[in-house]
């Protein structure tokens, strides 16, 4: 090309700029080179814009169409991040430009910080497998129980529910019915005891035994209806007024809290905290599990209005609260949890996950040399690597794009690979794994090799485009996590055969019946425990209800010779006090003689239909107690039954 003709296309390329060239103070190839220059530039491997850096720049003239076609390579997000030193980046951006804060940070030789220069291997190579620390729990594995002893359903359930904690709801059930019948509420109200309570806990197991569409069609006179059972415990307007005025935590440290809403003080769990802690601490006393956990997460049903709902698409319950739960993975026992309040409750820093896992993971309780299985929301190789420190082994799926997966491009697993391929890449301690199943599948563990020679069954289309049963190979890994993830989803199916839960509109009422939930589920599988080492057939969940709603109802019934007083300052507990023989007082329903009047008993029988505001404190009957009509004392001095409640 002559002298003037690359003048000329000097100036189609940068048009005031020609006048420089002709005086010769640029050289030829500093503003624009030719197109045979720049194809070359773009074959050549050793081609690389060391101008596309971090640091700002003047803007330079528009450039020629052909540079701008070598300077601005379109970039997606799954653009690998590892290339061969020299090549030409497709993370490279036009000099001159600013670059996005979301790019990862390059080093001076041009490669992501993250990237690896690692290969992926298949199952031809061989993995060695890890030193793995010995199994050391502090207490040995299964019920903490005496072994040879038998149980029976209501015992069993008493380790959750004890007298303390009955008496701390009854307390407060007093307290709060109280409060809101001085508040001017109109109902009928006899103060609660222990032994009732434990008769209305059995009436809500049983209304999971035996589903109705409303709670009122339990005590239904219909024909198809007519269920004699909860009648013989208690009657529906009080069971309705326990509902109603259920409380679980003290009224005045209650009202402390409130006023220290919108401080870090303020717990919002607070109406709970009673029963919650000590149904947690139960659960950690009365087992130890074994060998293989689980974490993951549960959902309580709820349509509430409240801040700490969450939603979850994948989960059959969609909306509700959120449990994070550790849950044996052999038979589903829940062994902690805790509920998640909102992202003010778990701020270390490191990440929701990652702060979850280790506060189920009570290691001082539990010991050494555990293995943890939890998905791909909890996964990544900094957990991996922390619980490892503490002698705690873990495994799970992992997402691609967390930080610290492998970006090597190289042998990877491509989307349109046979079933069984597999590929692992070993860092250190951490293995990670790419299994082609349905889908690619990510794993990252610190308990297994790579592959163990383990086959799995799919059916898979042939040559004839037929399907068939074929054996492909599946890693270590993925073979255990199949079969010990499914811990919590073990004591979900459990808690969900026989649900308890009812319709309400106070948050921890909801919560109240999914502890009774844990507390039933957790008592059974202790009584398998107890069955399998005694070499006794064990009840069926169905059967084990059962008998505990008849065990739960004849504490009320049955009377029991009380032990010898002991020597104390303290005030008897509630079921203490119930188990004595109590004088017949009367008593008003209401604050005053105008309210919560009922019918008289007597005078029913009579065939008349007079309203009185008094009862009976012992026999829970409503009675005339006036001049002219003293019911109260002909109901005494007859003798009358005393198994009638008051209507």
């Amino acid at each position: 090309m002559s002298s003037r003709e690359k003048t000329a296309t000097r100036k189609l390329c940068f048009g005031e700029k020609s006048d420089l060239e002709e005086s010769g103070h640029v050289k030829d190839n500093e503003f624009c080179s030719s197109d045979d220059e720049a194809d070359k530039n773009v074959d050549d491997p050793d081609f690389e814009d060391f101008d596309s850096s971090d640091e700002e720049s003047e803007p330079e003239s528009e450039p020629s169409p052909k540079k701008q076609r070598l300077t601005s390579t379109p970039r997606t997000p799954r653009t690998p991040t590892s290339f061969t030193s020299g090549s030409l980046s497709p993370w490279s951006t036009p000099r001159g430009t600013s670059r996005s804060p979301r790019v990862r940070k390059r080093s001076a030789s041009g490669k992501s910080v993250e990237s690896d220069t690692g290969t992926w291997n298949d199952i031809s190579v061989e993995d060695e497998a890890p030193v793995l620390p010995n199994f050391l729990p502090k207490r040995n594995p299964g019920a903490q129980l005496v072994m040879d002893r038998i149980y029976s359903p209501l015992e069993l359930f008493q380790l959750f529910f004890p007298n303390s904690v009955v008496d701390t709801i009854v307390k407060n059930t007093n307290s709060y019915a109280k409060m809101r019948s001085e508040a001017g509420k109109k109902f009928m109200w006899v103060p609660l005891k222990a032994q009732e309570l434990y008769s209305y806990i059995a009436l809500v197991i049983y209304m999971g035994l035996l589903s109705a569409k409303n709670i009122v069609d339990y005590w239904s006179g219909k024909d198809i209806y007519k269920l004699p059972f909860p009648k013989s415990v208690m009657s529906r307007s009080r069971f309705h007024a326990i509902s109603w005025n259920l409380h679980l935590c003290d009224l005045n440290e209650d009202r402390a809290n409130a006023l220290k809403k919108g401080t870090r003080d303020y717990d919002r769990l607070f109406k709970i905290k009673p029963l919650y802690t000590d149904i947690v601490a139960a659960c950690k006393t009365y087992f130890h599990p074994n060998k293989q956990l689980a974490v993951d997460e549960r959902m309580v049903a709820t349509r509430a209005r409240i801040g700490f709902k969450q939603y979850m698409k994948d989960k059959p319950t969609k909306w509700g609260y959120k449990l994070f739960v550790l849950a044996d993975s052999v038979c589903g026992y829940t062994w902690n949890f805790f509920v998640y309040e909102g992202k003010s409750s778990l701020n270390s820093g490191k990440g929701l996950s990652y702060d979850s896992v280790i506060r189920l993971l009570d290691l001082p309780l539990l010991g050494k040399g555990y293995q943890v299985y939890m998905d791909n929301f909890y996964t990544s190789p900094g957990l991996l690597l922390d619980l490892l420190d503490k002698k705690t082994l873990a495994c799970g799926t992992i997402r691609s794009n967390t930080q610290g997966f492998p970006r090597t491009m190289s042998n990877d697993l491509s989307l349109r690979a046979q079933k069984g391929s597999i590929r692992w890449l070993r860092d250190g301690k951490l293995l990670f794994l790419r299994w082609m199943d349905t889908k690619a599948v990510s794993m990252c563990s610190t308990i297994h090799k790579a592959y163990d020679g383990a086959t799995v069954s799919r059916r898979i289309r042939n040559s004839k485009n037929e399907w068939e049963i074929c054996h492909i190979p599946i890693p270590a890994a993925a073979k255990d996590y199949n079969k010990y993830m499914g811990g919590v989803d073990l004591s979900d199916a459990l808690i969900g055969y026989y649900n308890v839960l009812h319709k309400t509109k106070k948050w921890y009422k909801t919560f109240f019946f999914h502890f009774v939930d844990i507390a039933v589920v957790n008592s059974f599988i202790l009584h398998q425990q107890l069955s399998k080492s005694q070499n006794k057939s064990a009840l069926t969940q169905k059967d084990f209800r059962e008998t505990l709603v008849s065990e739960l109802v004849k504490i009320a019934t049955l009377s029991s010779p009380s032990p010898a007083p002991k020597p104390s300052t303290s005030e008897p507990s509630t079921s203490e006090v119930g188990s004595k023989e109590e004088p017949c007082w009367p008593e008003y329903f209401g604050t005053d003689a105008s309210s919560g009047r009922r019918v008289c008993v007597l005078c029913k029988v009579s065939g008349l239909k007079v309203k009185t505001p008094v009862y009976c404190t012992k026999c829970s009957v409503a009675l005339c107690f006036v001049s002219s009509r003293n019911c109260f004392k002909k109901w005494h001095t007859e003798k009358h039954g005393e198994e009638q409640t008051v209507d």
